[in-house]
């Protein structure tokens, strides 16, 4: 390999992606959430589900920030992190106001995730041929969690409940369910959730990942698979490393098989990121760790 070729590398190696401070922000809330949400309601058996993605028939899958069952009944859950204050107008439209004066309007947020959360039923329903008669209590949720937000008038037709952290977690312990339902716990475990790629310095990149770039033999594996992926790299990045032969290496699981393996020059993963109109190769070099979904059942693809 050229001098020019190691040195290349080397930059790869020690190129940051610093996180998204706004992004960043919303998944830390929704991190903390989810944990205050499992202690709330560990002792009434509730069980939690982060980010579930449903198909749409309209095409692509929609994301779900929260799916909690119980029983034979299920809340599906919105959180919206905001500080400020917020309106909601006549087509129920959330209006944020920031701190710094700028408004953004949110299109029907309690009308999308009740949406969602028909989809989901839909699904549920078909997958087991259900009457209506069976098919499980919901309660449909938007949850607005910041401490600091200033409250509107909430009208009393919204297609949503609407509660604050405190509110929400509050049904969470006053509620006791029953028995989890066996079929809605299988539903729930048919669904996948976003494939996460660690960059050095902080960022996240959420989507799909298409390929790992790691090989044959492995990529045969994890395109068969129907577990979770697991993956760290160790790069060297100290300037001597420029004139090292082999930098880079990673450790990848995949359900109980396990690869240890060299990282080469032009390795590249293969990523649709959230938000990204069309998929795009991610250096190896730049990855600290992949954290990918097992995929979905047959039945919800």
């Amino acid at each position: 390999m050229s001098f020019f070729k190691r040195l290349s590398w080397l930059f790869q190696r020690r190129k940051r992606f610093p996180h998204d401070d706004i992004h960043r922000a919303g998944e830390l809330a929704e991190m903390r959430l989810a944990k205050l949400s499992r202690a709330a309601g560990k002792n009434n058996g509730w069980k939690i589900y982060e980010s579930v993605r449903i198909p749409d028939p309209d095409g692509g899958r929609r994301e779900i920030d929260m799916v909690i069952i119980g029983g034979n009944s299920i809340l599906v859950v919105e959180q919206k992190h905001w500080a400020g204050s917020f309106r909601i107008n006549k087509e129920h439209h959330f209006i944020q106001k920031r701190k710094n004066g700028s408004e953004h309007s949110h299109d029907g947020v309690a009308d999308r995730i009740a949406r969602k959360a028909r989809l989901l039923m839909e699904l549920h329903k078909n997958r087991l041929n259900l009457s209506d008669e069976e098919m499980p209590e919901l309660r449909v949720i938007v949850a607005m969690t910041h401490q600091k937000l200033e409250w509107p008038k909430v009208p009393k037709n919204l297609a949503a409940e609407m509660v604050n952290e405190k509110g929400f977690l509050d049904i969470l312990k006053a509620v006791s369910p029953g028995e989890l339902n066996s079929g809605l716990v299988d539903t729930m475990n048919g669904f996948n959730t976003w494939d996460e790629v660690h960059m050095n310095g902080g960022l996240m990149n959420k989507g799909d990942v298409l390929s790992l770039g790691l090989g044959d033999q492995l990529e045969e594996i994890f395109q068969q698979r129907n577990t979770a992926v697991t993956g760290n790299t160790i790069h060297k990045r100290g300037l001597l490393s420029v004139f090292d032969k082999q930098p880079s290496s990673a450790s990848i699981k995949i359900g109980t098989k396990n690869a240890e393996l060299r990282v080469g020059f032009g390795a590249n993963l293969h990523m649709h990121v959230v938000g990204e109109s069309e998929p795009r190769d991610i250096p190896w070099a730049c990855v600290d760790k992949i954290v990918l979904s097992k995929p979905a059942e047959e039945w919800n693809r």
